[in-house]
């Protein structure tokens, strides 16, 4: 069961893809934004060519759990891209995601450049693995 995560910004889209027996999740790249259309068409495209039986969508709530702007355009471009390409649709909870993303990637010893480039594919991951660790009732890693 392969399911795809994206980490939907204003201007990239984080991607990762678990492996074939849903177990863990791996970076595969960000995409730059386009327009809605080309948007959508790419990540649906991606979706279908991975395999996908199910689409991850980190939702950026506030802190005090409630939706903003952020989240409205997320839903948009999330819930269109899940209709054009079929699947499912699954929003995990992203809140400090790119924080952690940051500290994994810091520890990693890259460069502040290196970690911005990263850092949308790392949450993407981030968030795929806990939606993946969830559905696993909360079992951590590999055995």
């Amino acid at each position: 069961m392969r399911a795809i995560a994206f980490d939907i910004g204003d201007r990239r889209v984080g991607i990762a893809a678990s492996d074939e027996t849903g177990t863990v999740a791996q970076g595969r790249g960000v995409y730059h934004r386009r327009s809605l259309g080309e948007d959508v068409a790419c990540l649906a495209r991606l979706a279908r060519e991975l395999g996908a039986v199910a689409i991850v969508v980190g939702l950026p709530l506030n802190m005090d759990g409630s939706e903003g702007e952020q989240a409205a355009k997320t839903r948009i471009l999330a819930e269109t891209v899940a209709e054009r390409a079929g699947l499912p649709l699954h929003y995990v909870d992203e809140r400090l995601t790119t924080a952690e993303a940051d500290r994994v990637l810091r520890e990693g010893g890259l460069s502040w450049r290196k970690r911005r480039a990263k850092e949308d594919e790392v949450s993407a991951v981030l968030i795929l693995q806990a939606w993946l660790d969830q559905r696993r009732g909360g079992a951590e890693g590999s055995g």
